[in-house]
């Protein structure tokens, strides 16, 4: 998460370029939507994975992630990518997303339009309803975005679950009794898909950045350099991390 503010902050001043970032989680991590609840989180149960909390600068609700693929895009408000407001950037991403995923033979559609909310108590984890744009798979959401606009520019990100049993978060959050766990578990599967429960095999991580990264050159008709963060990003990446993303006065802030 540091690393995606220090990249957006470089962009605003002019010393960086619009970046797509692929990137894992080590260890895994229960991320929390901007404005969500701390107390969502079980702390002890947590911990006895070895697993981490963080909170992200962009809404929507917890995910886990471990077993997946993450994207970020950031970039100036004014960017092709990015301009015209949420809706459109995000529908904009949504194509490229919806073209890497169907490269790698996923029988994939977008939500045009918001999953109602469920009924009943809100469920703290993000993959349960699609919002729109997001990609879906029958139905079940298959990725899981979400977008923040400031003043230094847009940052959009995403985790793409690969493999792996997605009702693990259920055992690290907060819910009234153990039926009720086991009912959000139960409804999570129902309602989202990972690539291997969608194909039966496993797709790796190098495969799926790679269509990441094709999709993108070719839907938004983008050219890519790779490069690393520069001296001056990591700095600040280093310094978000110690003072923000890994301090209580954000991660439990609210």
């Amino acid at each position: 998460m540091a690393v995606d503010e220090a990249i957006l902050e470089h962009i605003h001043r002019g010393e960086s370029r619009a970046t797509l970032r692929l990137y894992a989680w080590s260890p895994p991590c229960v991320s929390l939507g901007y404005a969500q609840p701390f107390g969502d989180v079980d702390l002890s149960r947590l911990a006895a994975r070895g697993w981490d909390a963080v909170r992200r600068p962009t809404g929507g609700r917890a995910i886990l992630h471990t077993d997946e693929l993450t994207y970020s895009v950031t970039a100036s408000a004014e960017d092709p990518v990015t301009v015209g407001g949420v809706l459109r950037s995000y529908n904009r991403m949504a194509r490229a997303l919806l073209r890497a995923l169907q490269s790698l033979g996923l029988p994939v559609e977008i939500e045009e339009h918001a999953a109602p909310a469920p009924e009943g108590p809100i469920n703290p984890v993000c993959f349960e309803v699609p919002s729109s744009y997001e990609i879906t798979v029958a139905g079940r959401k298959l990725v899981g975005s979400a977008q923040a606009r400031r003043r230094e520019g847009v940052l959009q990100h995403g985790s793409l679950p690969l493999s792996g049993d997605l009702s693990r978060i259920t055992q690290t959050l907060v819910f009234p009794d153990e039926a009720s766990r086991a009912e959000a578990a139960a409804r999570l599967l129902k309602r989202a898909a990972t690539v291997e429960s969608v194909l039966g095999r496993v797709v790796d991580r190098e495969a799926a950045e790679k269509a990441f990264a094709q999709a993108f050159r070719e839907e938004l008709g983008l050219e890519f350099e790779a490069a690393g963060l520069s001296p001056s990003e990591a700095r600040r990446a280093e310094e978000l991390a110690a003072e923000k993303y890994a301090h209580p006065t954000w991660t439990e802030r609210v």
